[in-house]
């Protein structure tokens, strides 16, 4: 008994501090990955993306963070974007290919930047899933 009641007491505190760094209004936003959601990304394909950090969600303002599980053969279409993008592979192996053909081969701990109109298309070619942390600028806007 006297065990369960000081482990409600540490519980309790632990709330409250939780509480009270909230109430500072420090802005920091811890994301759990069993909070996240899953998103639909256009033109991407046997792949399961989630938003980790993002306006909607934490209210970040340049960017967003996001995760995408690749299934063998998953990918995503030629396409480019108005935005900036950094692919950061967490493990596995994907092929970015360029509109002239090129392929660049990533695997865990590579990263590759892509500007703003440059067109791509992504493939897993392995037999294993491949996971990739993607990070993206939001479009630009005129005015």
């Amino acid at each position: 008994m006297d065990c369960q009641k000081s482990l409600k007491n540490i519980k309790a505190k632990v709330l409250s501090r939780e509480a009270i760094n909230a109430q500072k209004g420090d802005g920091m936003k811890k994301v759990k990955l069993e909070e996240t959601k899953p998103y639909d990304a256009p033109g991407h394909f046997n792949v399961t993306t989630l938003r980790l950090q993002h306006k909607e969600t934490t209210g970040v303002e340049n960017f967003w963070v996001g995760l995408s599980h690749f299934l063998p053969g998953g990918g995503a279409e030629m396409s480019s974007s108005n935005f900036e993008k950094v692919y950061f592979m967490i493990s596995g192996q994907m092929t970015v290919v360029t509109e002239d053909g090129n392929e660049i081969v990533l695997e865990p701990f590579d990263s590759i930047y892509i500007p703003p109109g440059v067109k791509r298309y992504l493939i897993n070619k392995t037999k294993m899933p491949a996971t990739m942390l993607v990070i993206c600028s939001y479009p630009k806007t005129v005015g």
